[in-house]
């Protein structure tokens, strides 16, 4: 499998390549030079698999000539070990026809951890066949930070820096950052927002005069494909438990990066049917302004009750225009550096094939405690205000009867109680046993300005030797 730069400049790299490279040298995002096909009769017998297994059959293909099929399944085994639920990713009925798909029984109780634990895995393995060492950045609007140090923290082989920004994300989300020790974890605090931390990610790619030659540079943000291919899993393993092949499932992603729910467009393109896809915003709505305005453009940060999606830049959305485009890489080159400076336009083309699929709704703070609210008297049900926002864009979108939507609950309730509480809801969530002292471990973190020549001085004084 060989992986392309949606700008076309750089070179085309295999899965360990990519895996640490993240963003290409031309400035793109790697995606598969062609998607490998499951047929009706490979769909339906995915209904056999568990979710280890099935994780397997999807991943394989992606890194084929990387990783021994053997290495693969051991390491994918071991991930998925680690979930507190027999089922991995368990559904929920809510009604007749709405489900909602549980990616939080992971160790740091958020669907990041389905690709972030596989992923601390996979450098793991593939840095000690190299006798390299590398150094992760990451920034986070709440649960990539936890996910990533969690999925790394025991790689010898890793320095991990985790940005996100200061006192703008929960308490919760803070402390399983902060209260991992390990000299080769760092937190920083940036006095900013999501945006700011993301922008010193993709400018330390162009900019590593900071790191010594013999180390390089990863992320583990959704820019690197890792992340996406291990979350295309679950599309796979929900659509299959409602009856796909024989019928379609459409899913309702809340999403702010679009990298959860570009996932499920690869499932799509994979052979699995899926009706509709609905990108569920909060107040941040850049992907609902796109899909109803054709503009895309930055607009200020507010601060929400659904931090994870206090984004203003959706980082991968590059790779699905680079489809919208015909895979374009000059095309999406000039058109990304135009968005560099300002507002930029779809093509009507690009827009009439992205309405095919992708359908939109914004949701309020309001909405949204709102729908935590409404679920929990329906069905004594108690949703996380992104998973809310997911609920709430579900049941606005008109689709065919015999159609089951699907929500991904990102995260788990109790990650959000001052949410739970604005929505009145009296039964707090607790948190699950094995984060039950989180509020009495020490915390370790590094309040740093929004300063990328402080952040790049901070990491150079603090790499292992």
């Amino acid at each position: 499998m060989k992986y392309i730069s949606t700008r076309g400049k750089a070179p085309a790299l295999d899965f360990e390549q990519v895996l640490l490279t993240g963003l290409a040298s031309d400035g793109g995002l790697y995606v598969p030079e062609h998607l490998p096909r499951f047929s009706a009769q490979d769909i339906r017998d995915m209904a056999a698999l568990d979710y280890p297994a099935l994780a397997h059959k999807i991943i394989a293909p992606f890194v084929a000539g990387s990783i021994p099929d053997a290495d693969l399944k051991t390491l994918i085994d071991d991930t998925y070990a680690e979930f507190r639920h027999d089922a991995v990713a368990p559904l929920v009925q809510l009604d007749s026809n709405q489900w909602v798909l549980e990616l939080f029984h992971g160790p740091t109780l958020a669907f990041k951890d389905f690709a972030l634990q596989l992923l601390g895995r996979l450098l793991d393995y593939v840095l000690e066949r190299r006798h390299q060492k590398v150094v992760i950045m990451g920034a986070t609007s709440g649960d990539t930070g936890s996910a990533a140090i969690e999925g790394c923290k025991r790689c010898k082989n890793i320095d991990i820096f985790i940005l996100h920004p200061h006192q703008r994300v929960s308490e919760v989300q803070r402390r399983q950052m902060t209260t991992v020790v390990g000299d080769n974890i760092h937190n920083l605090a940036i006095e900013g927002n999501f945006d700011d931390c993301q922008a010193m990610v993709k400018a330390s790619f162009a900019d590593r005069s900071f790191l010594p030659e013999d180390r390089s540079l990863v992320a583990v943000n959704s820019i690197n494909w890792a992340r996406i291919m291990a979350q295309i899993v679950y599309y796979f393993y929900a659509a299959v438990a409602l009856g796909a092949p024989e019928r379609s499932v459409a899913f309702s992603v809340p999403t702010g990066n679009f990298g959860d729910i570009f996932a499920g467009y690869l499932a799509q393109g994979m052979g699995l049917p899926i009706e509709r896809l609905i990108i569920a915003t909060n107040t941040n709505d850049v992907l609902h302004r796109v899909m109803t305005t054709r503009s895309y453009d930055r607009q200020p940060l507010v601060h929400t009750l659904s931090p994870s999606m206090d984004i203003t830049v959706s980082s991968n959305f590059e790779r699905l225009l680079f489809d919208l485009y015909g895979r374009d890489g000059a095309a999406i080159a000039d058109l990304m550096q135009r968005f560099d400076k300002g507002e930029i336009k779809l093509s009507d083309s690009a827009m009439a094939r992205a309405a095919e699929l992708f359908s939109s709704y914004r949701v309020s703070d309001e909405e949204t405690c709102a729908q935590i609210a409404s679920t929990w008297e329906r069905c004594e049900y108690l949703l996380d205000p992104h998973s809310a926002i997911g609920v709430r864009a579900a049941m606005q979108t008109k689709l065919p009867a015999h159609v089951p939507v699907v929500t991904l609950a990102t995260a788990h309730p109790a990650k959000f109680p001052d949410a739970v509480a604005k929505a009145g809801v009296e039964d707090r969530p607790g948190l699950p046993l094995h984060l039950r002292d989180l509020y009495d471990r020490p915390e370790r973190s590094q309040v740093l300005p929004n300063d990328f020549a402080a952040v790049k001085d901070f990491m150079a004084a603090n790499l292992s030797a």
